[in-house]
C-alpha cells in the first residue's frame, strides 16, 4: 500500500497560518498530529472524503474537525491531483507538533470517516512537522 506523504509544515508565529499537503488515495483521507509531551497519543484533527460531490460536501460541512481545531482549519480536496489539503488560521502555540496524513478506503465515509477514525488508520505519512511560537 502506497504511503501518503505530507509537505507545508514550518516555524510560524502564533496567529499566522500554514497550509499542509497530502499526496494520497482512498476515500477517507486525514490529519492527525502528535503534540510535544504526548507524541504516543495521536490526536485527530481532520477528516475529509475524496470523491464525494461537492454538494454532499457542502452538506457536510466539507469536513468535519476535531473540537480543538474547529472554525480555524479547513479542509480541501483536488481530486485531480489526489491532494488533500490542511488549511491552518489563526495558528496558536498548542498547534506546534507533527501532523501526519492517513488514509484508507471505508463503508460510508460520510459517517464513519472523523478524526477519531483518522487515528487508527495504520496508512500514514512520515509527517511533517509545525511550531507555533509566542
Amino acid at each position: 500500500q502506497v504511503r501518503p506523504v505530507e509537505s507545508g509544515g514550518e516555524s510560524v508565529q502564533a496567529g499566522g497560518s500554514l497550509t499542509l499537503s497530502c499526496a494520497a488515495s482512498g476515500n477517507c483521507v486525514g490529519w492527525f498530529r502528535r503534540v510535544p509531551g504526548k507524541e504516543h497519543e495521536r490526536e485527530g484533527v481532520a477528516a475529509i472524503w475524496p470523491g464525494v460531490s461537492e454538494t454532499a460536501l457542502v452538506d457536510a460541512k466539507k469536513g468535519t474537525f476535531s473540537d480543538s481545531v474547529k472554525g480555524r482549519f479547513t479542509i480541501s480536496q483536488d481530486t485531480v491531483k489526489n491532494t488533500v489539503y490542511l488549511q491552518m488560521n489563526s495558528l496558536k502555540p498548542e498547534d506546534t507538533g507533527m501532523y501526519y496524513c492517513a488514509a484508507g478506503t471505508i463503508r460510508s465515509p460520510l459517517i464513519y470517516c472523523t478524526p477519531q477514525y483518522i487515528e487508527t488508520l495504520d496508512a500514514s505519512g512520515q509527517g511533517t512537522q509545525v511550531t507555533v511560537s509566542s
